[in-house]
């Protein structure tokens, strides 16, 4: 087997005629169908779909656009003052990411990852002006900033928040707050207990968090092995196209916790298992974030099965069992919350979504956020068995979380961020792409993301 071969699993032959072609044509017809997917979601919404969600009548107070396209927001072309400094950052990028990310030593590779990640994702938010893209994002009544200053007692709000969960009582809570654990909400209080409170400070710390997501997921490719393969892949995780909407969303803040506690497994299992407590830890105030990363356990458990590190594993376990008891112990217990989410959650607008739609047009809204170089890389992951297990293992467990979300019935539209977490985790199977067509694939990932992100102004 040649080399060539050996880095394209895709099975594409090697030699002078592929050489010269830089993107394959099963790559291509590959990303054809994830761009299909994502037309059949649009034209399905707006066409075969009796029960789309659009204007006041469906959002109290929203514009009479504002709505499922099917990405929830306003149709509004638009610029602003991330523009300019957003398209620099994807041209450079797109120019000298990847000769970077393959001869830089791997720890500076990875902190020139973040720091661009976190300006592509501030970039991106500030398309849409200072107040309304970045600081006031988070402050309107919906949002968990609303809360905060009524939370004075939080072993009371522990104890209680089961009971305020419901729609319709006096002191429900606000649709954010209701709608996760209350670790979600606990976030944001400390933070305001540190003098840090208010739309600027609660914004940067979910952009930071974000921005974690483009270095955990190539360090946990690289601990299990494959650093050549995380070195493709660390420059679209950077221009990640989901970065519409971790800048500023707190599903931002839950997709950078939770990758950090994968990588940190990951670290445990190949080469310091202390770490798997912390790990643990992680992911079980991970599931105290929102309901659905429970899911993400096929992915933790993905990395533990195919390094065999079942010392880790126990380690890991009981530092997310500890999690778990100390939210019982302060009042709050995770199946009660979860059972009476389900029930708000059909109460509201989630009852007149129909599931027969929405289960095969989340993934046209997903394909959006991770763009089109998904499709050629779940492709090469599933032909890459033999040439990197370990990494396949992972991109399955992703596979398996967004099933699990999807066919669960309570992820309904509005999946391009509530599946954040998921999302960064399927583009793991870029590290399977050739090198030779890296620049082509990210110039596609960047033109998705600043395409959506300036012609619609996106919110939740």
């Amino acid at each position: 087997m040649t080399a060539d071969q050996r880095d394209d699993p895709g099975g594409e032959p090697s030699g002078p005629a592929t050489r010269s072609r830089p993107v394959p044509p099963a790559d291509l017809l590959a990303a054809t169908v994830v761009v299909a997917l994502v037309g059949a979601a649009v034209a399905g919404t707006l066409w075969w779909n009796p029960a789309r969600q659009l204007g006041p009548s469906s959002f109290k107070g929203a514009p009479e656009d504002f709505g499922e396209w099917p990405l929830l927001g306003t149709p509004l072309a638009h610029a602003g003052p991330g523009t300019v400094p957003a398209v620099l950052l994807a041209v450079l990028t797109i120019c000298y990411g990847p000769s970077l990310a393959a001869r830089l030593p791997w720890r500076r590779a990875l902190v020139l990852g973040y720091v661009t990640a976190l300006g592509w994702i501030t970039s991106l938010a500030l398309v849409d002006g200072w107040q309304r893209g970045f600081a006031g994002r988070l402050t309107p009544g919906t949002e968990y900033l609303a809360e905060v200053p009524g939370i004075t007692d939080i072993p009371a709000m522990l104890a209680g928040f089961t009971d305020r969960i419901a729609h319709g009582q006096p002191d429900s809570w606000t649709v954010h707050v209701a709608g996760h654990p209350p670790g979600a909400t606990l976030v944001f209080v400390w933070l305001d207990r540190i003098g840090l409170g208010g739309g600027v400070a609660a914004s940067t710390v979910c952009v930071l968090a974000g921005a974690l997501t483009a270095v955990a997921v190539p360090a946990t490719v690289s601990l299990l092995g494959h650093r050549d393969r995380a070195r493709t892949a660390l420059p679209l995780l950077v221009l990640f196209p989901g970065a519409v909407w971790l800048g500023v969303s707190a599903d931002a803040l839950f997709a950078g916790v939770t990758a950090t506690g994968i990588a940190l497994l990951a670290l445990a299992a190949v080469r310091h298992p202390a770490w798997a407590l912390p790990a643990g830890a992680i992911l079980g105030f991970g599931i105290f974030l929102s309901y659905g990363l429970i899911t993400l356990g096929a992915i933790a458990l993905a990395v533990v099965v195919a390094t065999r590190a079942w010392r880790a594993f126990g380690l890991a376990v009981a530092g997310a069992l500890a999690v778990v008891g100390l939210f019982a112990l302060g009042g709050f217990w995770w199946l009660d919350g979860y059972h009476a989410v389900v029930d708000r959650y059909y109460e509201g607008i989630a009852a007149d979504r129909p599931y027969t739609f929405w289960v095969w047009a989340n993934l046209g809204c997903l394909a959006l956020a991770t763009g089109p170089a998904i499709g050629p890389a779940l492709r090469r992951a599933a032909c890459g068995l033999r040439a990197a297990p370990r990494l396949v293992a992972v991109v399955a467990g992703a596979v398996v979380t967004v099933a699990a979300a999807d066919l669960s019935g309570l992820s309904k539209a509005e999946v391009e961020r509530i599946w954040l977490p998921f999302a960064v985790w399927l583009l793991a199977a870029a590290a399977f792409l050739p090198a030779r067509s890296a620049r082509w694939w990210l110039a596609l990932q960047a033109a998705t993301a600043l395409a959506v992100n300036h012609l619609f102004l996106t919110n939740w």
